[in-house]
């Protein structure tokens, strides 16, 4: 499934087509992507190739790592919004073997969650992978925020 257009339901849905999303670009982070050493190389190589665009309206979208960087929905490489990068950035993560990866929901109100992006504990240190940012480990601020633990070694293959 390189690209999911479908109709938003709800925060849950749309986190579980994302981990689906990831699982389908792995293979591809590790053979046609370099090797990073740390999140800060990640970081730059990925905002050296993409673009924010929005979702087209009342449709959620969702691509693979190599739908946005190949074969994009917006007909140009690297288009893409926050849940697009956020599944980028881990799909590249895992293809490195890195633990200690998080998604963060962030947003005004419980039940509707306006952005997402990635953070991971490396070294001891939070970092911040928002690729909706210029700067690496920049974070918005948000008056409500939800980590959820990427436990991708638990994943069915």
């Amino acid at each position: 499934m390189a690209v999911l257009l479908k109709q938003y339901k709800d925060i849950n849905d749309t986190l579980k087509h994302i981990k689906i999303q990831i699982i389908d670009g792995i293979d591809y982070a590790i053979n046609d992507c370099p090797e990073f050493k740390n999140p800060e190389q990640l970081f730059n190589w990925l905002m050296d190739r993409v673009k924010y665009k929005n979702d087209p309206s009342q449709k959620e979208l969702l691509q693979t790592l190599p739908t946005l960087l190949e074969n994009n929905f917006h007909g140009n490489s690297g288009k893409g919004d926050c849940d697009c990068f956020t599944i980028a950035t881990i799909t590249l993560m895992i293809a490195q073997g890195w633990d200690n990866i998080n998604i963060i929901l962030a947003g005004r109100s419980k039940k509707c969650p306006v952005h997402i992006y990635t953070m991971i504990e490396w070294n001891g240190k939070r970092i911040v992978l928002d690729l909706t940012n210029k700067r690496y480990n920049v974070e918005r601020y948000y008056p409500l925020t939800q980590k959820i633990p990427v436990r991708w070694k638990n994943w069915d293959a």
